[in-house]
């Protein structure tokens, strides 16, 4: 019976990485081939499909090779585990911050639609995406320094975070700062964005190209914000789940 878990485990990991692997790089070859989907908030969207693209190859994989091999005593102060630890942490916090970061910006993009440029401009992106990867590399540094620890997790099949008693303080506030709070940040955003698209979808609304305007129907509107919620979720979904 134990066996056949682990062998379903593993199973579930490889589809997870396959489906983490093809979907960044289907994200990656539509922004590659559509020049009207590059914004000056690019950026954040490459960092974290190429955080989960990452995450794909190197994390889950070695996850499912450990779930079929059962290592028996695996070193985890070994820097091979450590190390992997530390790309775990740092891939890990920086596809949800980034995915964060994105969501900030469709909530501008939709609800201060006429200040939108003048908010987010290319400067402040750059910024953004800067003091989002140094968070995550201090986050991801500190076990490293005596803060918190890495260790193998025979649950998980992986080198992660220890979350033992004499390490709650740094679990603590990795867990608020590096995923309590992103996520209920979405989560909050894109509640306002669905009520903004059903307030809008009673009356629907008008798009103009360079050539003339159009009416777009209500339901159209509202169909297409539920589309970019649902995608935006299961973007968080697979970032998240080793943690469970």
């Amino acid at each position: 019976m134990v066996n056949a878990l682990r062998t379903l485990y593993a199973a579930l990991m490889a589809l997870s990485s396959m489906a983490s692997v093809c979907g960044n790089l289907l994200l990656l070859v539509v922004l590659l081939l559509n020049k009207e989907l590059r914004s000056d908030t690019l950026g954040l969207v490459l960092s974290f499909s190429l955080s989960d693209l990452a995450l794909g190859l190197s994390t889950i994989p070695f996850g499912a090779h450990n779930s079929l091999s059962q290592p028996s005593g695996y070193p985890s102060e070994g820097a091979f585990c450590q190390g992997n630890g530390f790309i775990f942490l740092l891939l890990q916090t920086s596809s949800i911050h980034s995915l964060t970061w994105a969501t900030v910006d469709k909530f501008t993009e939709i609800c201060f639609a006429l200040s939108y440029r003048s908010i987010w401009t290319a400067g402040r992106s750059r910024v953004v995406l800067v003091l989002v990867w140094l968070f995550c590399l201090v986050a991801a540094t500190l076990p490293l320094l005596g803060f918190g620890s890495y260790v193998y997790s025979e649950s998980r099949f992986l080198c992660c975070p220890s979350f033992t008693p004499e390490n709650r303080y740094f679990v603590v506030l990795w867990m608020l700062l590096g995923i309590v709070a992103p996520i209920f940040t979405m989560c909050s955003l894109y509640g306002y964005i669905v009520y903004v698209a059903r307030k809008q979808a009673r009356r629907g609304t008008f798009m103009c190209n360079e050539l003339h305007c159009f009416y777009v129907p209500a339901n159209n509107y509202l169909r297409s914000s539920i589309v970019m919620v649902t995608t935006s979720g299961e973007f968080m979904l697979c970032s998240d789940w080793s943690l469970a």
